[in-house]
């Protein structure tokens, strides 16, 4: 049977690496967000004000896009950065500082709203939380030159938006792995404990055992 896991989390939380671990662990597909050779990331780091929208609909149009994909492949998929956070997160932390206008943001929810009405739901979202420090530590780490200006409060603003949302995020299952102490890619241990807790959240939810 097709399973279809999405991971949320914020910058630098690891989504990418689970993402990769668990697709090679359970021979699911993976569905990465486009963050390299996306045309507006750099821009919109050196000027919010000026390229929040445009990045908006371009993340928007790619999970859209995704989505429509996952959902009509036979595989089992597993995808980094859900459609979801794009709104409740990040388009909604720009509007909340002043980096979209109201009209933009009334725009763009009621095209969000639109298009999420064609889309079904994850079989279960995992959440990974992670502490503000360890994020920095590892933006620091990872080496991307425009993400190394962002300001601390701009990463606090999107963890409290995260925890609010995963507070009322009610369309599937929920997995909340803290990853502060993980090392997932150095640390076979840890990989194989999320995996299987990954395993019984969708036995209990699907009734069905994974092969792993």
């Amino acid at each position: 049977m097709k399973t279809f896991c999405a991971v949320a989390g914020n910058i630098g939380s690891g989504k990418s690496t689970l993402t990769r671990l668990l697709a090679d662990r359970l021979a699911w597909r993976p569905y990465y967000e486009h963050v390299d050779g996306n045309p507006y990331l750099a821009d919109f780091y050196a000027r919010m004000d000026r390229w929040s929208f445009h990045l908006q609909i371009y993340f928007l149009s790619k999970r859209f896009q995704h989505h429509q994909e996952i959902m009509a492949i036979p595989e089992s998929v597993i995808q980094d950065r859900t459609i979801y956070e794009d709104a409740e997160i990040f388009a909604r932390n720009l509007h909340e500082n002043g980096y979209l206008d109201d009209r933009d943001f009334e725009n763009y929810c009621e095209l969000f709203g639109i298009m999420t009405q064609f889309l079904e739901p994850p079989d279960l979202l995992i959440y990974l939380r992670t502490s503000v420090p360890v994020l920095e530590d590892r933006i620091r780490t990872r080496g991307r030159d425009y993400e190394q200006t962002i300001p601390t409060a701009y990463l606090e603003q999107l963890d409290g938006h995260y925890e609010d949302w995963i507070a009322r995020y009610d369309l599937s299952p929920v997995l909340i792995v803290e990853t502060d102490a993980r090392n997932l890619v150095d640390e076979e241990a840890e990989l194989i404990k999320v995996a299987d807790r990954v395993q019984r959240k969708l036995e209990a939810t699907r009734g069905y055992a994974l092969p792993i």
